[in-house]
This record gives C-alpha cells, structure tokens and sequence, in this order.
C-alpha cells in the first residue's frame, strides 16, 4: 500500500462509495495560480490606489511644500508691491500739491497715471498655472508700478528745471501795484461783476481800475518782454500787453502815451506808459490785468512784494465794493 502524503487530497466518489485521491492536472494548476496573482495584483492595485488618495508620497510631499512655500512668497511681494505703491502716491501726492503747485506747474494728468500697461490679455498665459490668478494680480500691479514710477521720475525731472528757473520765475511773476499806490487811494474798481459805466448792466470786470492824472507813470509789474502795443479808440482804447512768461501776461488799457515798442525786455519796475482815458473810458484811470493761460485772474492777489497783511486785507476790502467802474 503506497504511503499517503499531508498534502494529498480526496474526494467521495458516489458511484463507488469511497474516497478516491484527488488528481490535479498541470493546466488546473496553472489557471489556479494565474487567478491567484491576478487576485494579488487587483488587491495591490487598490491599496496603492487608497493610500495615494488619502496619503501623499514622498515627491508629492516635497513639491506641496514647495508650492506652499511659493505661495507665501508671492503674498510677501504682494504686499511689498501694496507698500511700494503706497510710498509711490503720496510722492505723486507731494508733487502734485505742493512742488507743482509752488512752481506754477500743471499737475499729472489723472488718466495717465491711473492708465494700465497692456490689454485684458497680456497675462493671459499664467491662467494655466494653480495660483493664475494671484500672479496675474502681482504681475499688473508690478507693470502698473513700472509705468508709474516712469512718469514720475519724468516729473521730477521736470521740477528739477523748474527749481533751476526758479529765480527767473519769482523775478517775472506780476507781484507790485502798476502805479504808485502805497495809501491805496487810487482804488476805483475791483475783479468781479460790476456795473457797467455805459450800459448801466451787470458786467463781469476782468481787472482793476486805479484813478490817476492823465499822464501818471504806469509801471511793468514783472519782468518780461512786451507782447503787444495796440493803438485805439473802442474797447480798452491804447493797450501794452507784456509777457512775464511761465503763463503769465499783464494788460495796461486807456493808456495815453507809450514808452515800450513790442518785443522790448522789461524789468519790473521800468515805466512803460502813461495813464490817460482813452477807448470805452467814463474818466482818467488805468484798467490793469493779469492774465494765467490766456484767463483773466484777480490782480490783488498778486501785489505781494509791495503790501502788509494789514494792507492786503484793506486791498480786497476796497476790491470787492460792488460798485460802478470807469470801463
């Protein structure tokens, strides 16, 4: 009788009533083992596949640190770009309020320092990227920055030719009376509306009259070269006209005599004519004016080389009687 192994199977044969040993071929064997390593691998696949979903690999682990850590970087410049931007305005704010304003200087254009730089697509290639969106938030205000920073290094340079100008500046600014009027007694009309002596109306009068004998010396106000020298019979009747330059222009009218010929330098101070009543004039006076950019502006605000407080505020007490003028 042949030995029995431990690993021998048997099976119960019916037709016989006995168990008979198990015979198992190499096919059967095959097909056991390849279900086996198919089970094996399936079972693999599904724990592999459950860690990755809930746990992070080694690389994995590296490059989310890594992109945390861009991302606090990109926050960090942000903010220093927010920083830098602010520091920016309130240069732009000084040389708007205060630099351009003590030069007589035209401020920045607003719509040229808020304008963008590119069009709505110029950052369209960081959309593919996670964090598109900050970084096309950073890029803009980082071109905008650029820009800004351009435009007012330009306006520094700008002020910087105006400081070099400045003497020249302070010395052709209208800033004294046209005529002896220490006492301010030669006051006949100010800046504003007024009657007019003709019409008998409400006229908006663009300058002040001072009265006077015909023939009193009228003096230039500022440094300058005469513009003009208009004889005639209507209107503001024989007129100088000087240009101080930086805007500024002077009108002397209802002159009678001249002593400027046009295109003459003049020093403040130089008489250049002599008061009388000619054109539209109801009486002997002088009509004077300051001109900014070609518009008529209150010529009392600019006697400041000659009066005190005091006699400032007695100036625009005197200038601002509604009364009648003398043109």
């Amino acid at each position: 009788m042949a030995l029995l192994k431990r690993k021998d199977k048997f099976i119960f044969n019916t037709q016989t009533l006995a168990y008979e040993k198990a015979v198992v071929s190499w096919g059967s064997r095959i097909l056991r083992l390849l279900a086996f390593l198919i089970a094996a691998l399936v079972f693999s696949l599904a724990i592999s596949t459950i860690y990755y979903k809930f746990f992070d690999s080694p690389k994995e682990k590296i490059l989310k640190s890594e992109l945390s850590s861009m991302q606090d970087q990109y926050y960090i410049v942000n903010q220093e770009v927010d920083r830098l931007s602010s520091v920016l305005d309130g240069l732009h704010y000084r040389d708007g309020n205060i630099y351009r304003v003590m030069f007589e200087a035209d401020p920045i254009d607003k719509d040229i320092w808020e304008a963008g730089s590119g069009g709505v697509n110029k950052y369209r290639y960081l959309e593919k990227y996670d964090n598109g969106d900050l970084m096309k938030d950073i890029a803009g205000k980082v071109d905008k920055l650029k820009k800004q920073m351009a435009i007012q290094s330009k306006s520094y340079d700008e002020i910087a030719e105006l400081i070099k100008s400045k003497e020249k500046m302070l010395l052709s600014i209208p800033s004294v009376q046209p005529i002896p009027n220490k006492k301010l007694e030669r006051m006949a009309s100010g800046y504003g509306w007024r009657i007019d002596p003709v019409y008998k109306i409400q006229k908006f009068h663009e300058g002040m009259d001072f009265t006077c004998p015909i023939g009193t010396e009228v003096r230039v106000t500022g440094d300058g070269v005469v513009e003009a020298v208009n004889y005639s019979f209507q209107g503001y009747g024989n007129e100088i006209i000087v240009n101080h330059g930086f805007g500024y222009r002077t009108r002397y009218a209802h002159l009678s005599k001249f002593k400027v010929r046009p295109g003459q330098k003049v020093i403040r101070g130089d008489v250049i004519a002599n008061t009388g009543s000619t054109g539209k004039s109801t009486g002997p006076h002088l009509h004077y004016e300051v001109l900014k950019n070609g518009s008529a502006v209150n010529p009392v605000y600019f006697y400041f080389n000659d009066l005190k407080d005091a006699d400032f505020e007695k100036m625009v007490e005197i200038s601002n009687n509604p009364g009648q003028t003398l043109d």
